[in-house]
């Protein structure tokens, strides 16, 4: 029996131009990051198993990661995020570095969720995080990061929404609404679905949970707490700083509360704001307490991660991806192997002035040569034979055009370089 060429359910392969791509992503996103001084870092993707179930939140934990027993009889989880790494990591050498810390980190993450437009059971993404400094600027500043990233792509910011709200608020909410707090977490995820149920059934599920007559929501507008309306101010203050400092498209969604169970204070989401795509891009948020995991210190954190799928798919509905050429420079032909040594010694004098040459290995003809080169993309060709070796001209010719131009073998770097 033949062994099926795709493969594994909600996972990619990568051919080589999508390979291309998806590092075209990665490094523009680099750039960003390291204009605003984050260091890259990385972990292996294998955790125990208690990392998350700690903090990370029970659907992801129960139902949504690649758990088992290893051969040493250890619980082992391919890891779904990134933050509890970080935080494991920082922890750990939390008297030898300098805080705060700005590091981000580039890599897969797996999930054994349905495989959807937007979700996969794998995925490439970058984790931002600051982390060392309270809430206020740093929160500000990683706003202000994840919009120069799109930014970098060239999306304006009517192409997508920043949706703030607080866990802080929303948690003073359940308690201004007497909902006893084992029952928080259970709201916070009632909260999450609001848009995916009818008014009604999310109304009974709330007084399900509330020993009192108020919701939450109902806390929040009103104001009439005292807590409450702290949060609320500090919150409506946060987001007025943002669009003073040209962050216009923020705006407050009450609903916003984000799956992982560590967040504590501000979160975000980016969202497409065209219908056609409604996926949340990315988002975040603040995450104070994680770190005591590993540590008596309290030390602050805020960041947040860009997956390369939903990323794909907001550049695809806005026509922004661009179109990457992996192609080589140049084919070098040759009209017999015996021509092939020196053709590859002329190439390498191209490579070490900064061209990409593929020079053919085979015995075919010209003909099939030039094919060949259609065939990957390239359109300039140099038959390098016997004359191109004792001579010291060569000629380029376009395959696309049909255009041939002879040069002396010291201009040929120039002449490419103008066409490319």
């Amino acid at each position: 029996m033949k062994l099926d060429t795709d493969p594994y359910k909600g996972v990619r392969d990568f051919y080589p131009k999508d390979k291309a791509q998806l590092m075209h992503f990665f490094s523009t996103i680099t750039d960003v990051l390291t204009k605003y001084g984050y260091s890259q870092y990385d972990a292996s993707p294998l955790e125990r198993a208690e990392l998350y179930e700690a903090k990370t939140g029970e659907e992801i934990v129960n139902e949504q990661t690649y758990t088992f027993t290893d051969r040493g009889d250890r619980k082992v989880t391919l890891r779904p995020e990134m933050t509890p790494t970080l935080a494991r990591m920082a922890a750990k050498k939390r008297r030898d570095m300098p805080f705060p810390l700005r590091w981000f980190s580039i890599g897969n993450r797996f999930r054994y969720e349905r495989p959807q437009k937007g979700r996969l059971r794998e995925f490439y993404q970058a984790d931002v995080d600051l982390v060392g400094a309270p809430e206020g600027e740093a929160d500000l500043e990683i706003i202000r990061v994840g919009r120069d990233i799109l930014r970098a792509f060239g999306a304006g910011e009517e192409t997508y929404s920043i949706r703030v709200n607080s866990r802080t608020l929303l948690t003073a909410a359940c308690e201004a609404s007497d909902i006893p707090e084992k029952n928080h977490q259970a709201y916070m995820k009632l909260l999450d679905k609001k848009n995916k149920i009818s008014g009604e059934d999310f109304e009974f599920k709330t007084k399900e949970l509330m020993n009192g007559e108020i919701t939450p929501l109902s806390a929040i507008e009103t104001a009439k707490d005292k807590t409450v309306a702290e949060e609320k101010e500090k919150l409506q203050t946060f987001i007025a700083t943002l669009k003073e400092r040209g962050v216009s498209n923020v705006v407050y969604d009450p609903t916003l509360v984000r799956g992982f169970d560590y967040y504590t204070g501000i979160i975000f989401e980016f969202f497409d704001t065209d219908p056609s795509n409604t996926r949340s891009l990315f988002g975040g948020g603040r995450y104070d307490n994680l770190l005591s995991l590993f540590s008596n210190d309290s030390i602050p954190a805020v960041g947040f991660a860009v997956g390369d799928v939903t990323l794909k798919d907001f550049l695809e509905t806005h026509d922004l991806l661009p179109d990457i050429k992996i192609n080589p420079n140049v084919y070098m032909a040759t009209p017999s192997v015996e021509n092939i040594p020196a053709a590859q010694e002329f190439a390498n004098n191209l490579r070490e002035e900064g061209l990409s040459v593929f020079v053919n290995l085979t015995d075919k003809k010209l003909e099939k040569q030039i094919k060949n080169a259609e065939k990957r993309n390239i359109e300039m060709v140099i038959v390098y034979g016997e004359d191109e070796t004792k001579g010291s001209m060569v000629t380029l010719k376009n395959i696309r055009t049909g255009q041939e131009l002879e040069t002396k073998k010291d201009n040929v770097v120039d002449l490419i370089s103008e066409s490319l």
